[in-house]
């Protein structure tokens, strides 16, 4: 598959993932509007919001967030944090009612994405609107942008596994306590709504070798072979896990034909969702909520044919990014779609740092980016090593508050591995919206070298092309309708080195 037909047609087709993860999957009759899951004994939920959606109560829990100040990017607390509030419904075609109470009068709501275009109706310390198909909401009352609400409006499910299926691991309503799952050929993980997954550490655990990376700490779920799945209502918690055994939660690698559906995953205590050395991999309908350290949304390495798509992550470091590692195998054919993010940190959706082996093909369409209060770039492709990173779109993504929008860097920092540089070509960003959000100038970034240094300041939201030598370039790169304040980006907003070539604005 070509992300380019031509110079500059870029089409990304996801026929062969498609073709598995809904091939012989019957269609279902909704058999009601609107599906509430019960919380489970013992959990304690949020006192600050009631909701109900038409008219059954959804239970509301609490999790940790980031600290509402600039968090350090490597000197990270963990003393200091907020807590969000989020619940979740299933809803079928038809548009439902959704009203929520606050504590205390209403003055001013706003419900993120702006684009979704909801309008609120306020009467004392109520709010109600309507939500008129599946997707992922944030509140926030009274100008309090940071201990929100987030409502998940999921579609029905279909095709609910049974719990007597040999090949399914099924985890019904109510608190489970879970060590180390691994998952083989052919298997089926189920959360069920009103499940509640604790993830706990096995004392007697030991490092599993087998697993790609520096981290084998056995993972939360492990996934390696063909044709397996993780899915349902059910929620996954690491808050239990230490930081000295922090883990990943789901982790796939070797694997052809790997579907993550549904569920809701909280204070991860390492990358939430890494994707390595894979085929034919489906992320959907996920939504996580990180504050600590390295809490990554969905880390692709080395893996092919990726879509992700209709999620939403409030993730302390990178919420979708692109990587490869050396010797795992290229990265080609990446479709990211239709996902809400909260930048706390790091970088929205992006490519690297680490890029060894070559990444082609990669689409980010189709999402929101509601906040971004961090240090680094909404939009990055950020290369610190040595690979080919070709033909890559950014399109049509809403970017509500932008400190860096855009950037594109080739150099070497405190993540660099390799003695060579890399090259990138042929970048499209096309159909961007953002709002320049106020700069913050004791906020720095470390992509300038390994020593900690400002960006440039402007007085709008930053962009740079930065090329490494006249053999490591970036050369190919479009902005075409990029639209920064309500007005198209031009040239002279955009710091350009000498090693950058074939930069045009259309």
């Amino acid at each position: 598959m070509k992300l380019f037909a031509g110079r500059r047609k870029r089409t990304l087709s996801m026929m062969m993932l498609v073709g598995w993860i809904v091939g012989g999957t019957a269609c279902q009759q909704q058999e009601t509007k609107v599906k509430v899951y019960a919380a489970p004994e013992g959990i304690e939920l949020s006192a600050a919001y009631q909701v109900t959606v038409e008219g059954q109560e959804v239970p509301i829990f609490k999790t940790k967030v980031a600290t509402k100040d600039p968090v350090p990017r490597l000197n990270h607390s963990r003393s200091k944090f907020g807590f969000a509030s989020f619940g979740s419904f299933d809803m079928g075609a038809e548009a439902v009612q959704v009203t929520v109470t606050y504590p205390k009068p209403v003055d001013s709501v706003k419900i993120l994405p702006s684009s979704f275009g909801i309008e609120p109706t306020i009467a004392g310390n109520t709010v109600s609107f309507e939500v008129a198909q599946p997707q992922h909401l944030t509140i926030e009352f009274n100008g309090d942008w940071h201990e929100s609400l987030h409502i998940f409006a999921n579609p029905m499910e279909q095709n609910v596994p049974s719990p007597d299926d040999p090949n399914v691991i099924y985890y019904g309503p109510g608190v489970h306590e879970v060590t180390h799952v691994e998952v083989k050929d052919g298997q089926t993980v189920y959360l069920a709504g009103g499940a509640y997954l604790r993830a706990v550490v096995d004392p007697d655990e030991a490092k599993m070798e087998k697993v790609i990376g520096q981290n084998q700490t056995p993972p939360t779920f492990f996934l390696e072979g063909t044709n397996m799945t993780i899915r349902g209502r059910g929620i996954i918690d690491q808050s239990a896990i230490p930081k000295k055994k922090r883990r990943y939660t789901i982790f796939a690698q070797h694997s052809d034909q790997v579907s993550i559906e549904g569920v809701t995953i909280v204070d991860p205590s390492h990358w939430t969702i890494p994707l390595q050395a894979s085929d034919n991999l489906h992320v959907d309908n996920v939504k996580i909520i990180g504050w600590r350290g390295n809490s990554d949304g969905v880390d692709i390495s080395n893996s092919r044919t990726v879509l992700v798509e209709n999620c939403f992550m409030r993730t302390l470091d990178d919420a979708v990014v692109v990587k490869s590692f050396p010797g795992k195998g290229e990265v080609r054919d990446i479709h990211t779609r239709k996902i809400v993010v909260w930048n706390e940190l790091a970088h929205a959706l992006s490519i690297g740092a680490e890029i060894h082996e070559n990444v082609s093909n990669i689409l980010f369409e189709d999402c929101d980016v509601i906040h971004d209060v961090g240090r680094e770039t909404a939009l990055r492709i950020y290369h610190c090593d040595d690979a080919l990173i070709s033909d890559v779109t950014f399109q049509n993504i809403r970017v509500e508050e932008a400190r860096r929008l855009i950037s594109g860097w080739i150099g070497k920092t405190r993540w660099t591995e390799s003695e060579e540089r890399g090259n990138v070509r042929n970048v499209l960003f096309k159909d961007i919206v953002a709002t320049s959000a106020p700069i913050d100038t004791t906020l720095t970034g470390f992509q300038d070298g390994s020593d900690w240094k400002p960006y440039i300041i402007r007085d709008h939201a930053s962009m740079q092309l930065i090329g490494f030598d006249e053999e490591h370039t970036i050369e190919g790169v479009i902005f075409d309708n990029v639209v920064l304040d309500g007005k198209k980006v031009t040239a002279d907003q955009v710091t350009i080195n000498e090693f950058v070539k074939d930069v045009s604005f259309e």
